[in-house]
C-alpha cells in the first residue's frame, strides 16, 4: 500500500482525508485508484484531455514525479506521494517535499564516522566524511543518499516527507562540511586538540539536529536571509520556527 497526502484545499473531495492508502504499482495506477474512491478529486487532479493539470505537482518522497518517469513512475510500498499544488510567488519561495529520514540517516552517519575517526585516531576519516557532506551540498541532496536508498530499499527506514525548503539543509549540511575540512587541515598540521575539538563540533550539531530536533546551519541560513545576505533567498515555511521541523500542514 502506497499513503498519498492530500494539500488543504483538496481534502474536502476526500471526506477531510490527510493520508488515503491506496494500492498502485506506478503513480499513475495509485492517482486513479484514488480517484476511484473519491471521484470528487478527479475534475482537480485531471484535465479534460485527461492528464495531470499543469498546476498539479505529485512528488514520489522527494522527488518530482515528472523529473523520474512521470505518471509510470514505479511505486514500493515504503514510498509515499505528495500531491503539491503550484504556489504563486516563484519557485524560489515555494516549499516542496524534503525526506526528513534523508536527513536524519545522513546525521547518523556523521555523527558515528566522525567519532569512529576520533577513537582510532585516523584522521581521514573525518576528512572523508567532510568531502562526503560537501559533495552533498554541491548536489543539493544529502551526502550519504545513496547509502539511505539502500537502507529505504531493503525496508529499513521508511520515508519522512516534509513540505519544506532544501536550500538550508543544504547550507546547515555544507558548514559542517567547511568545518570539517577545517579539522582535518589542523589534524595534519599538528593542532590535534584543535582539529578534533572542530570535529566535535560537527558531532555536536547533527547530534542536536538528530536527537533534539533543532538544525542550527538552518537556524544561520534563515536569520542570514533576514538580514538580507545574497544568496540566502528564502524565509521560513508559514508557521515555523527557524530551525525546527515545519509544522504538519492543517
Amino acid at each position: 500500500m502506497t499513503k498519498i497526502r492530500l494539500p488543504t484545499p483538496l481534502r474536502p473531495y476526500a471526506e477531510g482525508r490527510v493520508e488515503v492508502e491506496v494500492e498502485g504499482a506506478s503513480v499513475g495506477a495509485a492517482l486513479e485508484e484514488l480517484t476511484r474512491q473519491y471521484p470528487g478529486l478527479r475534475p482537480h487532479l485531471y484535465a479534460d484531455g485527461g492528464g495531470l493539470r499543469a498546476y498539479v505537482n505529485v512528488f514520489r518522497n522527494e522527488d518530482d514525479v515528472r523529473t523520474l518517469q512521470g505518471e509510470a513512475t514505479p511505486l514500493r510500498d515504503a514510498d509515499r506521494l505528495l500531491i503539491v499544488p503550484s504556489i504563486a510567488g516563484g519557485a524560489g519561495s515555494a516549499t516542496r517535499p524534503v525526506d526528513y529520514s534523508a536527513l536524519r540517516t545522513n546525521q547518523a552517519l556523521i555523527i558515528s564516522l566522525v567519532i569512529l575517526g576520533f577513537v582510532t585516531d585516523q584522521p581521514w576519516i573525518a576528512a572523508a566524511v567532510g568531502v562526503v557532506m560537501l559533495l552533498g551540498s554541491l548536489l543539493g541532496r544529502p551526502g550519504f543518499i545513496l547509502v539511505y536508498r539502500g537502507l529505504r530499499a531493503a525496508g529499513l527506514v521508511r520515508p519522512d516527507p516534509v513540505r519544506d525548503h532544501a536550500q538550508p539543509h543544504v547550507f546547515a549540511q555544507g558548514f559542517g562540511g567547511a568545518v570539517l575540512g577545517v579539522a582535518w587541515l589542523s589534524l595534519v598540521a599538528g593542532t590535534p586538540t584543535l582539529g578534533w575539538a572542530l570535529a566535535w563540533v560537527v558531532v555536536g550539531l547533527a547530534a542536536l539536529n538528530l536527537f533534539g530536533g533543532f538544525c542550527v546551519g538552518c537556524a544561520m541560513y534563515y536569520w542570514f536571509h533576514r538580514l538580507r545576505i545574497p544568496g540566502f533567498r528564502v524565509p521560513p515555511p508559514p508557521g515555523a520556527i527557524p530551525g525546527r521541523r515545519p509544522p504538519a500542514e492543517a
